[in-house]
C-alpha cells in the first residue's frame, strides 16, 4: 500500500477514535449500496472502550468490503492507537510501534541513522519544530537552527499532528539524501541533507586558560553522567580551579542522568527537583550524597536547552551551586513515562510538571540567565570572565 493511501486510512481510522472519544456518543449511519447500512452506536451504558471496540469494528467492515485498495491489519492497529493517543492533545504523549521502539531505545544509546534533530510538535503554529541539531550531525552541516519548522520531506508536506511521520521519514539508508522544505523567520528555505550513521558524544572537554575547565553535554542519554564524571576528574587531575558546563542546544534526555550530575555538585539533601502528578501528588528528589565538585561552576544555556537541561541548570541556578550565562531556555517543563506494551509497543506519556528547587515553573516558561547574551561567539567568552571573578 502506497504512502498516500495509508495516510488516508490512518486519517479515517484517527477521526473515528477521537470523535468518539470526545463526544462519547456517536450515532452515524453510512449507507454504500442503497440495501445494507452500517450503524455505530454507542449507548449511554457502555464504557468508552467499548464505544471504541465498537466504532473501529465497523470502520473495519466498511474498509474491508469497500476500500479500493490493500489493507495491513498491523498498520491499521498501529494507527488506531496512534489516533487514540494523539486525540490527547499532548505534543509530548507519543504511541510507538515496535519499530519505532526500537529506534527510540537506539536514539537513547546514542546511535542511530537519521540526520540527526530534536523536535517537536509545535501546535500554535501546526508544525513540527526542530527544537536543535545535533552537535556534528548532517543537520547542523546542513545549517538546521533551533527554531525552523519543518513543511514538507521529500515534497511531502506535514503537520504538527504527523511528527512521528516526519520521524520515520528522515530516517533511512546511510549515504541517502532527504529533502527539507523549512520555514525560518517567514522565509522558504529548501536543504538537502544526507543521511548518515549518527553518533552521540555527549561529552566534550577542554581546559581553557586560567585552568578553567570545560565540559559541553550534548544529550542526557544513557551513560552520561557516568562520562561526565570521567571527565571531570580528568580535567580536576590537571588542576582545573572552576568548571563551564555547555549546555547549549541540548534537547534533554534522561532525567535521572541530569540528577545524578546535580547531585555531584549540591549537598546532599538539597533539593534537586520538584515534580507533580495530574492529581497534584508531589515528589521531592533531593542530594543523595555530599558533592565531590566543589569549585566555581557556570552554565551556558540558549533557547535550544531544553528538558533534563532546564533540570541540571534549574538545580544549579536555585541552591546557589552556579550562574548562568546566554538565552533563555526552551521551556519543557514536563516529564515523560515509557510504558511497555504487550504488542512490542510502547506509550510515552507526560504524567508530570517539574519544578525547580524553588518552586519556579519550567514549562513554557524557561530560565531566565544571570547574564543574557545573545551572540554565540560571545557566549564562552562572558562564562570565562564571570567564573574568573570567583577562582
Amino acid at each position: 500500500m502506497n504512502r498516500n493511501k495509508r495516510q488516508k486510512v490512518y486519517r479515517i481510522v484517527m477521526l473515528i477514535i477521537i470523535v468518539s472519544v470526545i463526544t462519547f456518543v456517536i450515532t452515524s449511519i453510512l449507507n454504500y449500496d442503497n440495501s445494507r447500512k452500517y450503524v455505530i452506536s454507542t449507548s449511554k451504558d457502555t464504557t468508552i472502550v467499548q464505544k471504541i471496540e465498537t466504532s473501529i469494528s465497523s470502520i473495519k467492515k466498511i474498509l474491508d468490503e469497500k476500500y479500493l485498495g490493500e489493507l495491513n491489519d498491523e498498520e491499521l492497529i498501529d494507527g488506531a492507537l496512534r489516533g487514540m493517543v494523539a486525540a490527547a492533545g499532548d505534543v509530548y504523549t507519543e504511541y510507538y510501534s515496535k519499530k519505532e521502539l526500537e529506534d527510540f531505545k537506539a536514539s537513547t544509546l546514542g546511535n542511530f541513522v537519521g540526520i540527526g534533530i530534536y523536535m517537536q510538535a509545535d501546535m500554535e503554529s501546526g508544525r513540527v519544530t526542530v527544537i536543535s541539531p545535533i552537535a556534528g550531525s548532517p543537520a547542523e552541516k546542513a545549517g538546521i537552527k533551533t527554531g525552523d519548522k519543518i513543511i514538507k520531506v521529500d515534497g511531502i508536506e506535514y503537520t504538527a499532528e504527523q511528527i512521528d511521520e516526519v520521524t520515520t521519514h528522515v530516517r533511512g539508508e546511510v549515504g541517502t539524501n532527504v529533502e527539507l522544505e523549512l520555514e525560518r523567520n517567514g522565509e522558504k528555505i529548501n536543504v538537502t541533507v544526507t543521511r548518515e550513521n549518527v553518533h552521540i558524544n555527549y561529552i566534550e572537554e577542554k581546559m581553557l586558560e586560567n585552568n578553567i575547565a570545560y565540559i559541553a553535554i550534548t544529550t542526557f542519554d544513557e551513560g552520561c553522567a557516568r562520562d561526565f564524571t570521567n571527565s571531570y576528574n580528568k580535567l580536576a587531575a590537571e588542576g582545573a580551579k572552576a568548571l563551564i558546563i555547555d549546555l547549549r542546544n541540548n534537547g534533554g534526555g534522561l532525567v535521572d542522568e541530569a540528577l545524578e550530575i546535580a547531585d555531584l555538585i549540591c549537598d546532599k539533601g538539597e533539593i534537586l527537583l520538584e515534580t507533580a502528578d495530574k492529581n497534584n501528588n508531589k515528589e521531592t528528589r533531593r542530594g543523595k550524597t555530599s558533592p565531590t565538585i566543589s569549585i566555581p561552576i557556570v552554565i551556558i544555556t540558549n533557547e535550544g536547552s531544553a528538558s533534563a537541561s532546564e533540570i541540571l541548570a534549574g538545580a544549579l541556578k536555585d541552591n546557589g551551586k552556579a550562574k548562568i550565562v546566554g538565552e533563555k531556555t526552551y521551556g519543557k517543563g514536563v516529564i515523560q513515562e515509557l510504558i511497555y506494551l504487550s504488542n512490542g509497543g510502547a506509550l510515552k506519556v507526560t504524567s508530570a510538571e517539574y519544578y525547580t528547587p524553588k518552586g519556579n515553573k519550567i514549562n513554557k516558561i524557561g530560565i531566565e540567565p544571570n547574564y543574557k547574551v545573545t551572540d554565540k561567539d560571545e557566549q564562552l567568552k562572558k562564562a570565562v570572565e564571570v567564573v574568573k571573578t570567583e577562582i
